[in-house]
């Protein structure tokens, strides 16, 4: 992979700044492996991400589905 793929993706995946300019560094460097272990670490960071966004989806799904059951429950209204 060349550098400005590599930035490319680092960019497309929402890589922090910081973190890609450390990534391109190592690449520069030669120094694969500890791109690899950065290009981890940061996997990580984004599937905490993905998980929290799992979570608050979630809370909507069960929220919608109160309402919508108060809504059957009430004809269409929505008690207050």
């Amino acid at each position: 992979m060349d550098k400005e793929k590599l930035k490319q993706c680092l960019m497309d995946t929402g890589c922090h700044e910081d973190t890609s300019e450390n990534i391109l560094k190592q690449y520069e460097a030669g120094s694969m492996e500890n791109m690899f272990r950065l290009l981890k670490k940061e996997r990580c960071r984004i599937m905490d991400e993905y998980h929290e966004c799992g979570r608050k989806i979630d809370c909507m799904d069960f929220m919608l589905r109160k309402i919508e059951s108060e809504m059957n429950k009430n004809n269409g209204g929505i008690k207050r």
